[in-house]
């Protein structure tokens, strides 16, 4: 029976341990994100989004890349655990890379000035929901993952070594593997502080 779609989100969880064994297959990976890409709501029907999907020694390219850089940045005596969290990733089956289209939401500023200033912040919104769909569809497939942010660090190597637009800017990544620890207890500040209904 399928799930739930409240339990799902409610199942979805950041794993930082994940492992490469195969969970899913390459097939039903790519057909998970591209129904995303294809329903996931943007604005004005922008279809802004863009994903690529890195697999296999692709996976393992991106994390060296973000290692490389970051060894530059971070004193040497302080770089163990950067390294320890990018090896983390990279042990990992795969990463989807999010971006968002600029000529796109230049197309929509220069067609709509009105609203000129808000398609930059619609155009992440919208990412931010085709982020939380691919995760949640990725957990219900047995896969966990998390959502990360090097960009800018490494947008230009990663342009250059999978051939991305230039017009495409780097919004996450989200590294994913068969979970290989539990993720933590997870606390909820009050509802009644965060949510006001009235009748």
């Amino acid at each position: 029976m399928a799930k739930d779609f409240l339990k799902s989100v409610e199942d979805r969880r950041t794993y930082y341990g994940i492992s490469k064994e195969t969970v899913a297959s390459d097939e039903r990976i790519q057909e998970i994100v591209e129904h995303a890409v294809k329903h996931t709501p943007s604005s004005f029907n922008s279809q802004s989004a863009r994903v690529v999907v890195l697999l296999g020694e692709n996976h393992d390219k991106l994390w060296n890349i973000t290692k490389e850089t970051l060894r530059k940045m971070v004193p040497a005596d302080k770089f163990a655990p950067t390294e320890d969290k990018m090896n983390a990733f990279g042990s990992g089956y795969g990463t989807v890379l999010f971006f968002e289209d600029q000529k796109v939401i230049e197309g929509l500023q220069e067609s709509f000035a009105a609203y000129a200033d808000n398609f930059p912040i619609w155009s992440h919104h919208s990412s931010g929901m085709l982020q939380l769909v691919i995760w949640t569809a990725l957990e219900n497939e047995g896969l966990g993952a998390s959502l990360q942010h090097y960009n800018p660090l490494i947008d230009e190597e990663v342009k250059r070594e999978w051939n991305v637009p230039e017009s495409w800017n780097l919004i996450a990544q989200m590294p994913f593997g068969k979970p290989a620890a539990v993720p933590g207890e997870k606390e909820f500040q009050p509802l009644e502080d965060r949510v006001k209904i009235y009748k």
